[in-house]
């Protein structure tokens, strides 16, 4: 079971805040990359292409982290700790197109192409740091 956002920063999971995703590398190095991500049932999602580093990153470990910034107050921030507990390809298009809506404001994502295999990735929450 998820460990539950903080109430006071659940905001940042509904507003288009971009998230800055942290996995590891084989050599257990940090790789960061920015990603649009949501809350369903108390996981965060977040959506990807299969063969990308960070979809082959959590592939191989799923401890990941996120670092979710206030867009009005950079000095307000969320860091999530937790673990991928799912990946499915089951929904990702329409999980792209909903995210496109939160973050771009379109009702289709622009990059949609026949070659890519679009992947969902559900974390489980564990553990938390926040300020602001």
């Amino acid at each position: 079971m998820p460990a539950p956002i903080p109430a006071a920063f659940r905001d940042l999971l509904n507003r288009p805040a971009l998230a800055h995703l942290a996995t590891l590398m084989p050599d257990g190095s940090p790789q960061v990359t920015p990603v649009w991500c949501d809350l369903d049932d108390g996981h965060v999602r977040v959506n990807s292409v299969t063969g990308r580093r960070k979809d082959r990153n959590m592939r191989a470990d799923a401890r990941v982290a996120l670092s979710i910034t206030d867009p009005d107050n950079p000095y307000r921030y969320l860091e999530i700790r937790g673990r991928v507990v799912a990946i499915t390809e089951h929904g990702a298009r329409e999980h792209i197109d909903a995210l496109a809506k939160k973050y771009m404001g379109v009702d289709v994502y622009p990059k949609h192409n026949d070659v890519d295999v679009r992947v969902i990735y559900r974390i489980a929450p564990e553990r938390f740091s926040q300020m602001g």
